[in-house]
């Protein structure tokens, strides 16, 4: 072959090398930027909304509507519908006392005071705790129940009896029996790992209705953690979550959920603090922390109530002069004013004129402190306290007893 005729073989091989170079090319640009739905088999397109020509494309984005409103609040919600309940409770309330006439010399002389009362209506929520029917809810909701009756979602009621009752901490454990078989209970989470800020959602009966015991579902967030309060003798609330899901009137006893639809509160006040909050009291809800409840659940069931502990310890708020006589830089704590001999405190090493500055993880300030801290706690618990003695911090362990009375 000839100069000319190589210099042409190479020209050809040249174009064909560039025709075959451009159609991979073409063909990779296009894989891509997914310009040819066939280039991968894997992929599938969603449909353009504004162009949708086909039946199966309409299904498709109506298909994936529907995934992004079945949302965690959503199902979370689904998972415990069957497990929330309504409580309604007939009551005995005392209204005062009257006088009471036998003859006619009683309006001069000695007439009887007599005390009245009437029958009234209270309601609340409450769920199901295992498949045998046990329900747990405050127990401001069935407190001095005459009868009580349980409405479920699915229409059912039935009547109910108080297995225990716990005022101090604000629960109570009621049973339920059904011939048809066991009950849809909701499982129980962690509130100890709780964080602030965290969806929470709020499930209930506000404002019931007698004909339809479906709850309500209210959305908000866990606000602050440990919240204390003791609104009453002997009622302390410790440790409550505090939340903006709305919590209204009949919500009390109502599950407060995370959001994979555990329980890690019991919703049980709204704060009421200033006439606009009583006006609109959303936006400040309390519930008691799931962990807290289990233990106080095994003290009911078990013992049919709530066993006191017992320190032996009595306090007294300390003033200025005192804290000046005890050579103290500031008031904040308690004195050890008495002991028991033999008791706890006295076998934890405590002495008279001991200042007890905390107990546990809690700081303590005053004597309701120092009181409600004892809700968190049971016959048989470790207490570590700390106190000052003579200038000196001192770590004792005071473990805590059943009352058995004096």
């Amino acid at each position: 072959m000839n100069r000319s005729g190589k210099i042409g073989t190479y020209f050809l091989i040249l174009i064909i090398g560039l025709i075959l170079g451009g159609m991979l090319g073409g063909e990779v640009i296009r894989r891509v930027f997914r310009e040819d739905p066939q280039s991968d088999a894997s992929h599938t397109e969603r449909p353009d909304p504004e162009n949708v020509n086909s039946e199966s494309s309409l299904q498709q984005l109506q298909d994936d509507i529907l995934n992004t409103r079945r949302n965690a609040i959503v199902l979370a919600a689904q998972r415990v519908e069957k497990s929330v309940v309504s409580i309604i409770v007939t009551q005995v309330q005392y209204i005062g006392s009257t006088y009471h006439y036998e003859d006619f010399f009683d309006m001069f002389f000695m007439p009887k005071m007599v005390p009245k009362y009437r029958e009234v209506q209270n309601m609340g929520s409450g769920f199901i705790l295992d498949k045998d029917g046990l329900i747990l809810t405050n127990n401001h909701v069935v407190d001095g129940a005459k009868k009580l009756y349980i409405n479920f979602p699915d229409g059912r009621q039935l009547e109910g009896a108080i297995v225990g009752q716990d005022p101090y901490s604000d629960l109570a454990v009621v049973s339920v029996k059904d011939k048809k078989g066991s009950f849809s209970n909701v499982a129980l989470g962690n509130s100890d790992d709780l964080m602030i800020g965290e969806w929470v959602i709020a499930i209930g009966n506000p404002f019931l209705n007698f004909y339809d015991a479906k709850p309500t579902v209210t959305v908000g967030v866990v606000s602050a953690l440990n919240r204390n309060f003791a609104p009453g003798d002997n009622v302390y609330y410790q440790n409550m979550i505090q939340t903006d899901a709305a919590i209204n009137p009949g919500n009390s006893g109502g599950p407060l959920l995370n959001a994979l639809g555990e329980v890690i509160g019991i919703n049980s006040f709204v704060y009421m603090g200033t006439k606009k909050a009583k006006r609109d009291p959303a936006g400040m809800g309390f519930a008691i922390p799931i962990n807290r409840a289990k233990r106080v659940v095994h003290e009911l069931v078990t013992y049919g109530k709530r066993r006191q502990v017992w320190t032996g310890i009595s306090v007294q708020d300390i003033d200025r002069s005192m804290a000046l006589a005890l050579g103290l830089g500031e008031m904040s704590g308690v004195i050890v004013a008495d002991l028991s001999k033999n008791d706890p405190g006295d076998k934890a090493g405590l002495k008279v004129n001991d200042v007890i500055t905390s107990m546990g993880n809690r700081i303590i300030r005053s004597h309701m402190d120092f009181e409600g801290l004892f809700v968190n706690y049971f016959p048989g618990d470790m207490v570590p306290v700390t106190v000052v003695r003579g200038g000196e911090t001192i770590t004792l362990s005071l473990t805590l007893e059943e009352y058995r009375g004096k």
